[in-house]
């Protein structure tokens, strides 16, 4: 029998084949809709979680002073820490991988006939663990050359790009300022950060080189510090706030200081994505609804169209549970049509739109068996009603049907 009605079914609906894909238009769009905004929202919260990543495993980042918003925007008031602050750290302060003083100035780095602006970086060798680099070539700095501030530098894949080209950067000079250093490394790229920045434009000395021949003072404008264990940030960043508040006494009731943990920003950004994604899958299942309407609305019209019949059915023997059966079977083959097609679409279209925006293509196959399925339950709650109609008709009136 269900072999026979769904045979049946497969043959109304091709009879009616416009009619039956404008039907279903709704579960399509629906079921595409919810697939391609899901897809995308992971990956772009995948995205953005990498490249928070990239910036240091289980970091904190030290800012001097207290944020202050005004008129003329956000500004960071307060003394800057001294070398004095990052010895008091890694003195007191347990459970850490890495503790990097970091300065940093906007200058013009010159070698040759080629010239870039770019970020220049005095800090010491825990900056490349603590922050996630990688030497591609070449080595990190000496103790020699980090207490005696010689002038040597490592650049990013961008600098060495701009002022030398497809040639080896290592062992070749540049001018920063009145300062002529030699490179000693090329870091590995990172690519475009979260704002949009490039990662890769910089050049990093040695944090006395900085100071004497650069900044022209010892201040350390941030700290970056890398636990060794996510299960331990937590605490390691109350044992810095706790030290830094006997360094530091609080003005009025802020610290004058400021521990940022990217950990807490790519939860803070995952969550934002995923209610984000939540709402636009939401918006887009309400298609799915309409659908449903849809497919309700026509099975009305078949089951008038088709009462003659019905009434046919019923006088040689049908029972009425196989009349609603019939048209049961046709609405939920629509949407299981409406709901495959959208699969296809979402599938296709999400790939799309995540090579053209430039982030991971991460489907889920859960939300992929949750849609089709949600389409087959759209297919058996609206064809109930037109169902049950068919089978409740008198089989005279219907015979009398014209």
């Amino acid at each position: 029998m269900w072999w026979s009605t769904l045979l049946i079914a497969i043959r109304e609906i091709r009879r009616n084949a416009m009619r039956s894909s404008l039907t279903i238009l709704g579960v399509v769009i629906g079921v595409a809709a919810v697939i391609t905004m899901v897809t995308l929202g992971a990956g772009a919260s995948s995205k953005i979680t990498a490249e928070i990543s990239s910036l240091g495993e289980n970091l904190l980042i030290i800012s001097p002073g207290r944020v202050q918003r005004g008129p003329g925007g956000t500004s960071s008031l307060g003394a800057p820490f001294t070398l004095r602050d990052v010895e008091a750290l890694e003195r007191e302060i347990g459970n850490v991988q890495a503790i990097a003083p970091y300065a940093n100035k906007y200058v013009l780095a010159v070698s040759g006939s080629a010239n870039r602006s770019t970020t220049l970086v005095g800090t010491e060798n825990a900056y490349f663990v603590a922050a996630n680099w990688t030497i591609e070539r070449g080595r990190t700095f000496t103790d020699n050359e980090l207490r005696g501030g010689r002038s040597v530098c490592i650049v990013g894949a961008t600098v060495a790009t701009d002022l030398f080209g497809s040639s080896d950067p290592i062992g070749q000079n540049v001018r920063i300022a009145t300062v002529t250093c030699t490179i000693v490394a090329l870091l590995a790229s990172k690519g475009q950060s979260m704002g949009g920045s490039d990662q890769d434009d910089l050049i990093v000395m040695p944090l006395k080189t900085f100071q004497r021949r650069i900044a022209g003072d010892s201040n350390v404008g941030t700290l970056f510090v890398s636990a060794r264990d996510s299960s331990v940030t937590e605490k390691v960043r109350a044992d810095i706030e706790a030290l830094l508040r006997q360094r530091r006494p609080p003005v009025g009731s802020k610290d004058d200081f400021q521990v940022t943990d990217l950990k807490e920003i790519a939860s803070t950004v995952a969550r934002t994505t995923g209610v984000l994604t939540a709402m636009l899958a939401a918006v887009a299942g309400i298609s799915l609804l309409v659908g449903g309407i849809g497919i309700m609305n026509i099975m009305l019209v078949s089951v008038t169209e088709r009462t003659r019949e019905i009434g046919i059915r019923l006088a040689v023997g049908a029972r009425g549970v196989e009349v609603m059966l019939q048209f049961l079977v046709e609405a939920v083959v629509l949407s299981c049509f409406g709901g495959l097609i959208g699969v296809i679409l979402g599938l296709t279209g999400s790939a799309a739109a995540a090579r053209f925006l430039d982030i991971p293509f991460a489907p889920d196959v859960r939300v992929i068996v949750v849609a089709f399925v949600f389409s087959a339950a759209v297919g058996v709650a609206f064809g109930f009603f037109p169902a049950r109609k068919a089978a409740g008709l008198d089989p005279i009136d219907a015979l009398r049907h014209e």
